[in-house]
């Protein structure tokens, strides 16, 4: 161990977790990765759920994310990234837009004027 702190100095392994290792591979474990743990899965981002926050946005526009979290029973942080990663939006002027228009609303505006 201590050859280990000379070679790598504070970014050497702790002890503890160098014990923890060698009783994996002691039991057969080949690999160092983690295993899947017991716990709630991250069930939050689904499609039914981008499909709900987009039909709010598109409803109600001058919506917190607060708000919009409360009305679909997620997360709030979950809300985030759906609006921004999944229906690739962000705010203007307390609305929520899209970045880019798509090309049927390209049309609905041109035809609107």
């Amino acid at each position: 161990m201590l050859m280990l702190v000379q070679v790598y100095g504070v970014n050497a392994m702790k002890k503890t977790a160098v014990c923890k290792w060698m009783k994996r591979f002691s039991e057969g474990r080949g690999s160092g990765t983690e295993e899947e743990r017991s716990g709630r899965p991250t069930t939050s981002k689904t499609e039914e759920n981008i499909a709900n926050v987009g039909q709010i946005v598109r409803e109600i526009r001058r919506l917190t994310v607060k708000s919009i979290a409360e009305q679909g029973n997620i997360g709030r942080e979950t809300v985030r990234k759906i609006l921004t990663e999944d229906l690739d939006m962000r705010k203007v002027c307390a609305k929520v837009v899209p970045k880019e228009l798509t090309e049927k609303q390209k049309q609905r505006r041109v035809s609107s004027y």
